[in-house]
């Protein structure tokens, strides 16, 4: 019948499972010679009995299954003796060979290859093509350059008096990468240019007048003293916006991150309670996720992880314990300190696993039905603002125009005001837009 096992696809799997046991006690011995923690010595001592079991019981269903394998056929009893010609017996042996062929022949249609099989047959017929791995070295910009040349000192010299404490930390979790001096520099050496640009700008307003009727810029009226006193303001505006902007910056790539990470997590957390259900060592978890370049951010956060152990030397849990402080997410950070609480105390992780999927996956069903509330009520806003009032506002301004009460605009100028107004609500909408959907 298509489809059932055969003895020796039965063997193979069996055989093939005591690989991978064999694979993973090796392993398991490897962690055991580099770890000194007598916790997770404990836990893989537990976990080496549970292998041995199971090998155990693999090993005598293999031979259970050899019982049943016979490689010589039955003698049939029935067949009656011919007896051999002395001409017979100086024939040449390969024609014995012949008619056993002829007698047993198969079809190639009725051959049944197993998975295995065909797998080494494909590899046997395609040539192993080189891995070419180009390493790229990322330098820095010169633009970065230049502002670590001119305020490294300074820089340093802030930092050593903890200026920017809350700065540091947003730029851990932000994966932005600046050290803490090199972003301070940057601080500083872009303020230090809009300065230029706000003198600039001040020197513009200080002669010249921007407004809305043609020709747009005209020269300014009055004394410049009066007019000095009207903008002086620009000069410390622009700066002061300028460094806030750049301060507050990694803060903000920090929550962006945080966002894009709770949108991973649930999938993801899915997809390792799968993993951890093979008994596989809970590191080779986050590689296997790594590995499948579908959670582009929880990437960064896992290859950390990896980095940790694998690099700096450290033990699984120091490690999850380690990349849970400096993560951007609150979540992430819950599941990973979970997970070492869970393999300290040598608890189930595929159960665990799996209740903080649901958990999780709950979680971001309610904030989706929320998103798609306040969805509704932004729209309603946005058609109120964005095409009743400008109507309105527009209807209003001919009137006065007609009439002759009140401001009396040209057409030409009401377009503009009209289109400009539109355009600025519309770029405030879109940012409140994705201000919202980071949030």
């Amino acid at each position: 019948m298509i489809g059932k096992k055969t003895s020796a696809d039965i063997l193979n799997e069996r055989i093939s499972k005591e690989k991978k046991i064999v694979k993973e006690m090796i392993s398991l011995l490897h962690n055991l010679k580099r770890t000194e923690n007598k916790e997770e010595k404990n836990m893989i001592f537990s976990h080496m009995r549970a292998l041995k079991i199971s090998l155990q019981k693999t090993n005598e269903s293999v031979l259970k299954e050899l019982g049943k394998v016979f490689l010589t056929k039955p003698f049939n009893l029935n067949v009656q003796e011919k007896k051999v010609e002395p001409q017979q017996l100086n024939e040449p042996a390969f024609k014995l060979n012949e008619t056993v062929v002829q007698d047993t022949k198969i079809k190639p249609a009725e051959i049944k290859l197993s998975k295995l099989e065909k797998d080494v047959l494909k590899r046997l017929k395609e040539k192993e093509e080189e891995k070419i791995v180009e390493k790229k070295i990322k330098k820095p910009s010169k633009y970065v350059k230049t502002a670590n040349k001119m305020f490294a000192n300074i820089s340093r010299t802030l930092i050593k008096k903890k200026m920017f404490p809350q700065l540091e930390k947003d730029l851990r979790k932000a994966n932005l990468k600046f050290i803490p001096i090199s972003y301070v520099s940057l601080i500083l050496f872009t303020t230090l240019l809009s300065v230029i640009f706000g003198g600039l700008v001040f020197g513009f307003f200080l002669f010249f007048n921007f407004g809305v009727k043609l020709p747009i810029i005209t020269l300014v009226e009055g004394g410049i003293g009066s007019r000095f006193l009207k903008i002086f303001w620009i000069l410390f505006a622009i700066p002061i916006g300028t460094f806030l902007i750049t301060y507050v910056y990694p803060s903000l790539e920090k929550k962006s991150a945080e966002w894009k990470i709770n949108q991973e997590l649930p999938f993801a957390t899915i997809h390792m309670s799968a993993i951890s259900g093979s008994m596989i060592d809970p590191s080779k978890i986050f590689s296997i996720i790594i590995s499948t370049k579908e959670y582009p951010y929880l990437e960064k956060e896992f290859t950390k992880l990896m980095n940790e152990i694998n690099i700096y030397g450290y033990n699984l849990v120091n490690a999850l314990r380690s990349v849970a402080t400096n993560s951007p997410s609150k979540k992430l950070s819950e599941l990973l300190n979970g997970l070492a609480t869970t393999i300290t105390s040598g608890g189930d992780l595929s159960e665990f696993f799996d209740k903080r999927a649901q958990s999780l996956l709950f979680e971001h069903k309610i904030e989706r039905e929320k998103q798609t509330k306040s969805a509704e009520t932004i729209m309603d806003v946005y058609i109120s603002v964005v095409i009743a009032a400008p109507m309105m506002l527009m209807l209003l301004l001919m009137m006065m125009k007609i009439s002759g009460l009140g401001i009396s605009l040209p057409t030409s100028t009401i377009t503009i005001i009209m289109v400009l107004g539109v355009s600025m609500i519309n770029i405030i909408f879109l940012t409140f837009l994705q201000l919202k959907r980071q949030s």
